[in-house]
């Protein structure tokens, strides 16, 4: 849906729009009185951060030539992984010394900082599209796919969170739930065929080769990012007993990695052009990490941990954004929001998908390996975190039940690693094209689109005088028919 709002509205409101709504959601979570008003709230952030992000990406395409792209990718990455380590740390300290609601507060005057700069700095020109009348421009939108896409994402979630846990597989619940997803998802993808020329993810586009494999690559980055980065302080809080703080501080392994190799990759691959060669490095790399992260015991040391987390966050940075610039590169640029949209939107999803499988993985795994072990009630799982559960246990049982949570945990990293090595089937597919290449492609079209035009208004001043000749008598004195310089400029713009 924002891909369409950034191509046939303004850029900037429709980016502004966004910001407003990540901050109303933000501060209705903050003084959010009931679950309910909780849950609402973060419904409506989730949609401003949606349009936050494709916004980003689509305002680089306006700011930043192709060829320079790669460095700032580089750079919005390193912002995200600086995130990701500031974040759980100020959350955490948050919720220890002050209360949770100020986890959400915080966002008020970061956004309201971020709403003024775009509103004083940003510019970005009108384009044919936003001159459309607003009649043609809701049509565009493809209300009908949107309704058959969002209640069928929120199905499968559903279906995923509880199937397993809150509810059996077999529960008519979740039997309705996974088919109503089954019937809307197929709706949506009809949807699109048959109607392409509004559709929110036109098949021209999606099956794109490079644009599809990125979008497998960055489903499959979303899900095991989302798996490692969920779950590693489940495993430092659960098994190593340390508080929420601490288990944030011990992510710095993978995600300063991760920021000085996206910088590097960016830096790298604007000089040489491709960005092939680093996300089939990284991939490699990563899984490799990811292997060895599913090695993890109750005793491993912090040697280990460390490094098994700088080979993971190295090779995440090194993979990061090439989806999403094989997406600028090979798409025309009347396409690019709607391109670099669909490779967001692919990485939430696999990050919110996986999410809900690695918990039903642990929970299910934790059911299956403790349920035989004497003196521990299984309902204590479901009332206590990973840190207050084991605390709670008596010492004849802790230590099994210690080894117990570690291989419910090596689970989901297994889970995570599958999807790792499942990302080189992206990886390869996409086109080694260049973005210096592209650069001098455009070029050359560009002098050659120039001389089209040069030569189709001679065309038209030649037709011109010929039809002023055929019109007009010819006289004893010679006279010549003329084209004036004013007529020319009008052949000139109607040719233009």
């Amino acid at each position: 849906m924002f891909g369409k709002l950034y191509t046939f509205f303004s850029v900037k409101a429709s980016f502004l729009v966004s910001v407003f709504l990540f901050e109303a959601g933000s501060a209705i979570c903050g003084a959010a009185p009931n679950s309910v008003s909780l849950i609402v709230g973060r419904a409506i952030a989730g949609l401003g951060s949606a349009g936050i992000i494709s916004g980003v990406w689509v305002i680089l395409v306006y700011a930043v030539p192709l060829h320079k792209r790669p460095l700032f990718q580089g750079i919005f990455g390193a912002i995200f992984g600086i995130s990701a380590i500031i974040g759980p740390v100020i959350g955490g300290a948050f919720t220890s010394n002050v209360s949770w609601r100020w986890c959400f507060y915080i966002n008020l005057p970061l956004g309201g900082v971020a709403m003024a700069c775009t509103a004083v700095l940003l510019k970005v020109p009108d384009r044919d599209t936003t001159r459309l009348p607003l009649k043609d421009k809701i049509l565009q939108l493809d209300l009908l796919g949107t309704a058959a896409l969002l209640p069928g994402i929120v199905c499968l979630l559903l279906s995923l969170q509880w199937g397993g846990s809150t509810y059996a597989w077999n529960n008519p619940r979740i039997i309705a739930l996974l088919t109503l997803a089954a019937v809307l998802l197929i709706a949506f993808c009809l949807i699109q065929v048959y109607k392409p020329s509004t559709a929110t993810v036109p098949p021209r586009i999606f099956c794109q080769r490079s644009v599809l494999s990125a979008f497998w690559a960055t489903i499959c980055i979303g899900a095991h990012m989302m798996l490692f980065v969920y779950f590693l302080p489940v495993y430092f809080q659960a098994i190593k007993s340390v508080s929420a703080i601490d288990s944030g501080i011990r992510l710095l392994p993978m995600c300063l990695p991760f920021v000085l190799s996206s910088l590097a990759t960016g830096v790298a691959t604007s000089r040489v052009g491709y960005y092939s060669p680093f996300i089939l490095a990284g991939v490699v790399l990563m899984s490799a990490g990811a292997g060895l992260l599913t090695t993890l015991q109750v005793d491993t040391g912090p040697g280990r941990w460390i490094g098994y987390q700088v080979l993971y966050g190295w090779g995440m940075g090194m993979a990061f954004q090439a989806p999403n610039l094989a997406a600028q590169t090979v798409l025309a640029s009347r396409d690019v929001p709607i391109g670099t949209t669909l490779i967001s939107f692919s990485q939430l999803l696999g990050g919110a998908v996986f999410i809900s499988v690695g918990q039903n993985v642990l929970n299910g795994q934790l059911l299956e390996r403790l349920s035989g072990v004497d003196g521990f009630d299984t309902g204590l799982l479901a009332e206590n975190g990973a840190t207050t559960l084991i605390e709670q246990l008596p010492e004849a049982v802790r230590g099994v039940v210690l080894v117990a949570y570690n291989e419910a945990l090596r689970k989901v990293f297994q889970v995570g690693l599958v999807m790792t090595v499942l990302t080189i089937i992206g990886a390869g597919g996409l086109e080694w094209r260049s973005v210096r290449k592209n650069v001098v492609r455009e070029d050359v079209e560009g002098k050659r689109g120039e001389q089209t035009i040069e030569g189709e208004i001679e065309e038209k001043v030649v037709s011109k005088v010929e039809e002023q000749e055929k019109g007009k008598e010819s006289d004893d004195d010679g006279k010549t028919v003329v084209v004036s310089n004013q007529e020319r400029v009008h052949l000139d713009n109607k040719a233009a």
